[in-house]
């Protein structure tokens, strides 16, 4: 079995800054909990930007430019770029740090869904700014579009750059579409497959739902994908222990989940990376360095990135 990639999604643009103090913000937190992030043991450092002033999702190539470089500087890990970036935002916008910047892996979401976030607002009540319970209740009314003409037209700005996808799939339906590209020939194995449990609009956390996708993902890719997995929220640790005990690798991070366990707010990214290490561990396996992550995902490297 090959060694376990843990990615560490550090900070997102799901959870706000009033859910969390430990939310990494501003550059400098954002550099702090990654460099953090990757001496626990995550090989990949999965980011997003934000304002610092008031934590808002921020998409411009400027906004991650005032991290990359630093965070390169410091450690070895796999950075991984989003192109999600929000569920409001237009392709156009959210393809443009990945298209400047050609990381070595950048996210791709492979389909179109409702992606409800409002849930959250009946375990949080206060929020510092007004942006926070915006969009929170403006999830009741948000289909995150991904059409095939969108994923084309990002695949298309990144297509000279060697940057390799993480193809985020949240149902079934994400998988049947990337056999679709790779029927295609658009993109080339092996195909980094990031299944997402527990996002209400999305597949669920049972252990059922788990497998019917790693089925599904093996019948359509075979010997060509590698498969991690991530839960949302209360079902990150115990999604990571199934995905680790089937030959999976696995995701954590603030931008998952705020939490270290039931009622306890996780205070770093590390901790979270930590627990997950232990988890791996404990089933006897052996978590990936950085370049063990480039081998087995087979990556550029990262003297080929624009950062």
């Amino acid at each position: 079995m090959s060694k376990v990639i843990i990615t560490c999604a550090v900070t997102g643009a799901i959870h706000t800054p009033s859910m969390s103090p430990y939310l990494p913000v501003t550059p400098e937190e954002i550099i702090e909990a990654s460099v953090g992030a990757a001496e626990a043991g995550a090989a990949i450092i999965h980011l997003h930007a934000r304002d610092p002033v008031d934590g808002r999702p921020d998409q411009t190539p400027e906004a991650f430019g005032r991290f990359l470089p630093q965070i390169k500087s410091r450690t070895d890990a796999v950075l991984n770029l989003t192109s999600g970036g929000s569920p409001y935002m237009p392709i156009e916008v959210r393809i443009k740090p990945v298209a400047h910047f050609a990381p070595e892996v950048a996210s791709l979401n492979v389909g179109s869904m409702n992606f409800a976030l409002f849930p959250m607002l009946d375990r949080f009540k206060e929020f510092k700014h007004a942006w926070e319970r915006e969009a929170l209740e403006g999830s009741r009314d948000l289909v995150f579009r991904n059409s095939f003409k969108e994923i084309e037209y990002a695949m298309a700005q990144c297509a000279s750059t060697d940057t390799r996808f993480e193809f985020e799939c949240y149902d079934t339906s994400g998988l049947y579409n990337l056999a679709h590209f790779v029927d295609r020939g658009l993109v080339k194995p092996p195909f980094f497959v990031q299944t997402v449990f527990g996002i209400l609009g999305g597949i669920g956390t049972h252990p059922d739902d788990v497998a019917h996708m790693k089925r599904t993902a093996d019948r359509l890719f075979g010997k060509d994908y590698r498969w991690s997995a991530f839960g949302a929220g209360r079902h990150q640790l115990s999604l990571a222990a199934m995905t680790a005990s089937m030959g999976g690798h696995v995701r954590v991070g603030l931008e998952d989940s705020l939490w270290l366990g039931r009622g306890k707010l996780a205070e770093s990214n590390a901790a979270q990376v930590t627990r997950v290490r232990q988890i791996i561990e404990g089933l006897g396996l052996e978590i990936a360095t950085p370049a063990e992550a480039r081998e087995i995902l087979q990556l550029k490297g990262a003297d080929k990135v624009r950062f």
